[in-house]
């Protein structure tokens, strides 16, 4: 097919839920995308925090391809060596004691939803139903995920939205302490907002949340899907804050591109997640964990975390000197690989100049650019994006 026809196929047949660029993705490799003509783009969104190692990353190819011949898929009525030895590397790195897996960062969600009523339930208390999540945050596109996002342009078109979440300001603590009820099951939160403009918190207040849920009797979950596998810097985003939830749920990033999604929870509360509670028919299959089981080594391998942290760093100071050279920048947020910048004016007409001139980013919130570049984005790439949008913002 020539890039026309690809275009004018996918709008003819495609479901046309997304807004896409006129480009045509052929191929990765590391930081770079190549369309159908060649051209090269430096990928600076990495599949919205997906591919943290880089697009078509030897080790996880491998992996995939030996696995594909030996066993994709037995469903969840057996055992398979990958999913257990994954949920063993997640959990002797994380403060849970049981995984389950699903296919997406919403699947989780609604997994965690489902074992925090479940959980009051089977311990008596059967009205404590109710969710408090945050304004502008983000936790799927399922009903139930939909139903606990604080973003109102996410529902629109799909009232009656589901019952049982209340609302309270992200960053808080006394706005939620008036949304905390007696029906109250548990507070769901992203440690650092990604959808809701890479919004991180005060230091005290994810410690002043888990005091809160322990004085109120109800369970902390954390949304790490944008943030967790080291994409700020940390394994996962709470422990900057020492924090620790009751239950946790990851994705994007863990399968480097494959579906898959988890829900992390201590003994106590998993145990209400007895058989026939919950299942997945694809979550957790062979193939899906044995890639991810390769993420996890290479992370531990290669020493990611820390080189993460660096590159952070040095990413940051860079779009710092650019606020200092730009009136339209208003502030540049976030940590490790999770970066933003707030302008004065509206993002998308920078994002498509960055577009232009080979670089891929998005925009959140109307005005706030986001940068999730692979965790292997190197220091020259990190230069080249700069030197573009100090050009875009001259003009």
């Amino acid at each position: 097919m020539t890039i026309s026809s690809v275009i004018d196929t996918a709008d003819r047949v495609v479901a046309t839920t997304y807004k896409r660029f006129p480009v045509v993705f052929t191929r990765g490799q590391g930081c770079r995308l190549y369309d159908e003509t060649g051209k090269e783009y430096t990928d600076f969104i990495a599949g919205i925090a997906v591919c943290s190692l880089g697009h078509a990353h030897p080790g996880i190819a491998s992996v995939i391809a030996e696995q594909a011949a030996t066993l994709i898929h037995t469903s969840n009525l057996y055992y398979t060596v990958p999913q257990v030895e994954l949920a063993d590397w997640l959990t002797s790195h994380s403060f849970a004691d049981r995984v389950f897996f699903g296919n997406s960062g919403a699947e989780a969600n609604e997994a965690a939803i489902k074992l925090a009523r479940k959980y009051f339930k089977d311990n008596g208390q059967p009205d404590r139903y109710r969710i408090v999540a945050m304004e502008k945050s983000f936790h799927g596109r399922t009903m139930a995920t939909l139903s606990a996002t604080g973003q109102e342009k996410i529902k629109k078109g799909f009232a009656p939205v589901l019952e049982g979440f209340d609302f309270a300001p992200f960053n808080d603590i006394d706005a939620l302490r008036a949304a905390i009820g007696p029906d109250t099951a548990a507070v769901l939160l992203e440690p650092i907002q990604g959808e809701g403009g890479i919004r991180v918190p005060d230091e005290g207040y994810l410690p002043a949340v888990r005091r809160l849920c322990d004085e109120s009797g109800i369970l902390l979950i954390f949304d790490e899907i944008q943030t967790g596998m080291g994409r700020t810097g940390q394994l996962f985003a709470h422990t900057h804050f020492s924090t620790t939830p009751d239950i946790m749920t990851l994705a994007k990033a863990l399968g480097n591109g494959l579906p898959i999604g988890t829900m992390l929870a201590t003994e106590k509360v998993a145990a209400a997640f007895g058989p026939g509670a919950h299942a997945s028919t694809f979550g957790g299959t062979p193939l899906v964990t044995a890639a991810a089981l390769e993420v996890c080594r290479i992370f531990d391998e290669d020493d990611i975390i820390n080189k993460c942290n660096r590159i952070g760093k040095y990413f940051k100071e860079k779009l710092d000197e650019l606020k200092s050279r730009h009136d339209l920048i208003r502030d540049v947020r976030g940590r490790g690989l999770l970066l933003g910048m707030r302008l004065k004016v509206e993002a998308a007409p920078v994002v498509q100049a960055c577009l232009e001139n080979g670089f891929l980013i998005n925009g959140v919130q109307e005005k706030i650019l986001r940068f999730a570049p692979p965790l292997i984005v190197s220091r020259p790439e990190i230069d080249a994006l700069i030197d573009c949008l100090d050009d875009i913002f001259s003009r």
